[in-house]
């Protein structure tokens, strides 16, 4: 296999007389003919990035799980989950820019800096646009390119160091983050913390909410990037790896999720506490083990630091999320790889995935054009008239041009990095 088949691990293979959707990322490599082996695996990360765009669609303008039902369990399973495998693949992305099997190095590898300081520049400043519009959404772009920026200087490490450190920060830094969370707002309440610059601006993230006290603190979510990171630098043709990673995956979201539970029931004082937090109108604190329906962690007990519920920024959380997204990962790229005519019937989620930035600020847009107040809690109709109109939008698109329309522009933004000697 070549170093530019591996570079290019995001790109569907090119379709006759129309132009192939490539991702984005991997725009500067070159495209292999339709002989190449293994096309599946090419397409199983965009695939998966096109459920993570769904999921959030479905957290933002879904039913509300506290509904319950089969309807309220499927909303639940997106809440939290498609965020974090959203920021799982963004370490693919950053991987795919620098070098996937072998890093850049020289001009092409300050280039490739360069650029990915560029994309995450520019998701800041959309995502705090997209904030500032005042949409119920915790719009995730400003957080997306705060992590592109941290975890650069990690560009050249290999699968293991860069596993290593996934695993150290998961362990470390949510307990940092509640230490941090209690001293800037001590006792969990609504005021606190400091103003100013580290505010600003007042109505979007500022530097505090975005490393934090946001909806997706860096502090706690960079384990996931550091873990796409680790998983790109694999050789994913190989069914060893990726049998592999579906064990791990498993693995990490049983662990997580059922060490929650255990220490939910059995360790002492913990429901008490949970229950004493004043969260559980929407359910039981018991299901703070895998549900937010409980509500976010108030910060008035280190109890709190037990729940592995998606938005909880614990420990036990971000392994269990973590998990998930490789186990997500790694289904798509065996049915991709495995299925052809599975491959063939994902080809509109595929689409999705290969504009997600587009997909996403689709729905932020959208949602504020629409007058949407009250997330989630939206009918299903709502989200299936969401669903169906970016997957037919991309569908079509794809068909005439080689990117979406934000994937364009931000490629052609990036284009100043080539002047970098």
């Amino acid at each position: 296999m070549t170093q530019n088949a591996q570079d290019t691990a995001l790109v569907p293979p090119p379709r006759p007389g129309l132009v192939a959707p490539p991702r984005p990322e991997a725009s500067e490599t070159t495209r292999q003919p339709d002989t190449r082996p293994s096309v599946g695996r090419l397409i199983g990360v965009d695939l998966a990035r096109g459920l993570a765009v769904f999921g959030m669609y479905a957290a933002h303008v879904g039913p509300d799980p506290s509904e319950g039902g089969a309807t309220g369990f499927l909303m639940e399973l997106a809440h939290g989950r498609a965020s974090a495998l959203f920021a799982f693949l963004a370490g693919f992305s950053i991987v795919l820019i620098t070098g996937r099997r072998t890093p850049r190095t020289g001009r092409a590898g300050r280039q490739a800096v360069a650029k990915v300081v560029i994309r995450a520049v520019t998701l800041l400043v959309l995502g705090t646009a997209l904030t500032l519009t005042d949409t119920p959404v915790e719009v995730i772009l400003a957080f997306y390119g705060l992590y592109f920026l941290l975890v650069l200087p990690l560009y050249r490490l290999g699968a293991r160091p860069l596993a290593v450190i996934a695993v150290s920060s998961a362990l470390i830094l949510p307990q940092v983050l509640y230490v941090v969370q209690q001293a800037l707002n001590p006792g969990g309440g609504d005021g606190g913390g400091p103003g100013g610059i580290w505010a600003w601006p007042a109505d979007a993230d500022g530097i505090v909410s975005l490393l934090f006290t946001g909806g997706y603190p860096a502090l706690a979510w960079i384990p996931f990037v550091v873990a796409g990171m680790a998983v790109a630098r694999l050789d994913l043709a190989s069914t060893v790896v990726r049998t592999r990673l579906a064990i791990t995956g498993v693995s990490l979201a049983v662990l997580g999720y059922g060490g929650s539970f255990l220490a939910l029931h059995l360790v002492p004082g913990v429901a008490s506490a949970l229950r004493a937090s004043g969260r559980g109108e929407g359910g039981s604190v018991m299901s703070a083990w895998w549900s937010d329906t409980a509500g976010y962690p108030t910060g008035t007990t280190p109890a709190w630091l037990l729940a592995a519920s998606p938005h909880s920024e614990t420990t036990l959380s971000v392994v269990a999320n973590t998990g998930v997204a490789i186990a997500v990962l790694a289904a798509c790229l065996a049915v991709t790889d495995t299925f052809p005519r599975l491959r063939r019937l994902a080809a509109p989620v595929v689409a999705v995935g290969t504009m997600s930035l587009t997909a996403y600020v689709f729905h932020i847009v959208a949602i504020h054009a629409l007058g949407i107040e009250e997330l989630p809690g939206s009918p299903p109709h709502v989200l299936l008239g969401f669903l169906v109109a970016v997957t037919v939008f991309a569908t079509l698109w794809s068909r005439y041009f080689a990117r979406g329309p934000l994937e364009w522009l931000l490629g052609r933004a990036t284009r100043i990095a080539e002047r970098v000697r």
